[in-house]
């Protein structure tokens, strides 16, 4: 049984710890980590996913980004520890930060991933949304309302 929080900022060092574990080691000179500089995420949706003993299995952030003229959250990373992985824990955290966004009214998300895992969340690929290079085109999905939005993927505060 795990419990889902708001992470806290006590939690970011073994978040990032976590990201490290699950991700290659360069995963911050990924073009996606160039949207979040500077940037806080938005913390409601930032989720830690804890067992009963309190350790940390999972975790999810959400970020403010612009595409275009049109705001849209960019979801990720998500996470899951390897220990924890095929337990539903990804997807736990999946539905509960894409309630949470859509209770704030958050209009439209994007990530960066694959299609055949991302598509039973809703997310299908966009079109005429560019993400900062070198990202394949492929990757970039997106859920909600992305009628007629279309651009490049800025961060927040530009």
């Amino acid at each position: 049984m795990y419990q889902l929080i708001q992470e806290k900022p006590e939690d970011r060092w073994e978040v990032e710890a976590l990201y490290d574990l699950c991700f290659a080691p360069g995963r911050t000179a990924l073009s996606s980590y160039r949207l979040r500089d500077g940037v806080p995420p938005v913390a409601r949706l930032c989720l830690v996913a804890r067992d009963a003993d309190g350790i940390l299995a999972g975790a999810i952030r959400f970020w403010p980004v612009r595409v275009g003229r049109a705001e849209a959250l960019l979801l990720g990373p998500v996470a899951v520890h390897p220990t924890r992985q095929g337990e539903g824990l990804g997807g736990l955290l999946m539905r509960e930060g894409l309630a949470r966004a859509e209770e704030d009214r958050w209009p439209r998300i994007l990530l960066v991933g694959d299609e055949p895992y991302y598509r039973r969340f809703g997310f299908t690929k966009l079109e005429g949304v560019e993400m900062p290079p070198p990202t394949n085109p492929a990757r970039v999905l997106g859920i909600g309302d992305w009628e007629g939005v279309t651009g490049k993927v800025r961060p927040w505060a530009h």
